[in-house]
């Protein structure tokens, strides 16, 4: 049974847009509001290079992440053909025009990935 915690109202979320979610630990959770008023929530962190997904385009079924243009689908957090890889996806509801996001999933859910490094160059401790 999932704990639901409220995060927001949907009217803060830009239509079209993102708000993020930060989180006690791990990366950001985007939350991403559709045409129609769908909303969507995905770990602020595309598969390909890192990219910040809630700077990203919402279209449709999904976001194009800002450094790449990879596409995301909202309902599986998986790439578009023929980029490869996912995201994961965090459940999440709209009930009194309030957006509620699974507390449990926000505490324990892709704790282990990281932030990328950025950067011209890294260079390993001598």
């Amino acid at each position: 049974m999932k704990r639901w915690t409220a995060i927001c109202g949907i009217a803060e979320i830009p239509l079209l847009g993102a708000r993020r979610v930060q989180r006690v630990h791990g990366l950001p959770v985007a939350l991403f509001r559709t045409a129609d008023d769908q909303v969507h929530a995905l770990l602020d962190r595309c598969p390909h290079r890192g990219g910040p997904l809630s700077q990203g385009i919402v279209f449709g079924t999904a976001v194009a992440c800002p450094l790449h243009n990879w596409t995301i689908e909202f309902a599986d957090g998986q790439a578009r053909a023929p980029d490869q890889g996912g995201t994961p996806v965090f459940a999440c509801k709209v009930e009194g025009g309030l957006v509620f996001l699974d507390a449990d999933e926000l505490a324990t859910k892709a704790l282990d990935l990281a932030a990328p490094l950025a950067g011209p160059c890294r260079h390993a401790a001598a």
